[in-house]
């Protein structure tokens, strides 16, 4: 039994445990990162668990949509768990950690209120990490055609014969 648990890394009951103490947005664990809720998970190969946890979380606050959950961001920065990567990930996350350890949180993970961790970001907003992931999540979030959906765009419309007969006069503030 140990065998099997040692090979798997962590029981269910342990996973359920984690991820219910203290309301954490993401459980993570040794090479992957998941959900609180579980319903979505993600092996990182090249950054820390924690890394990737801290620029899903980065990712959120640089593009925050209430109604899109983490699984898509997850997406969005999965491009980022790359070998030519991952140094500069580190690197700006340490930054980014160091930043709210300098605000008297002890990392920007557990820095609980948004409006704190979008005053962070904004000190490292002009630097090349914070442009680089924000120039990333343009088309990493919203070119996935599942958030099409929660946005109410219905993708593009010359192979359905144009905007002039699906839609294009249905405004109805005018």
């Amino acid at each position: 039994m140990s065998e099997v648990r040692e090979r798997r890394g962590m029981t269910r009951r342990e996973l359920l445990s984690r991820s219910v103490a203290a309301g954490a947005a993401f459980v993570v664990g040794s090479g992957w990162v998941a959900g609180s809720d579980a319903a979505w998970a993600m092996e990182v190969t090249h950054l820390k668990p924690e890394t990737m946890a801290t620029l899903i979380q980065m990712a959120r606050d640089i593009y925050p949509h209430d109604h899109v959950p983490d699984q898509f961001y997850a997406i969005a920065v999965k491009g980022y768990d790359a070998a030519d990567r991952a140094e500069m990930v580190e690197a700006g996350i340490a930054a980014l950690n160091a930043a709210a350890q300098g605000r008297g949180f002890p990392s920007y993970l557990d820095t609980g209120w948004e409006r704190d961790r979008v005053e962070i970001l904004r000190g490292m907003e002009n630097g090349s990490f914070f442009q680089t992931v924000r120039g990333g999540l343009v088309t990493g979030l919203y070119n996935q055609k599942e958030v099409w959906p929660l946005f109410g765009y219905e993708g593009e419309s010359f192979s359905q014969g144009g905007y002039i007969d699906r839609g294009f006069n249905d405004i109805n503030w005018l």
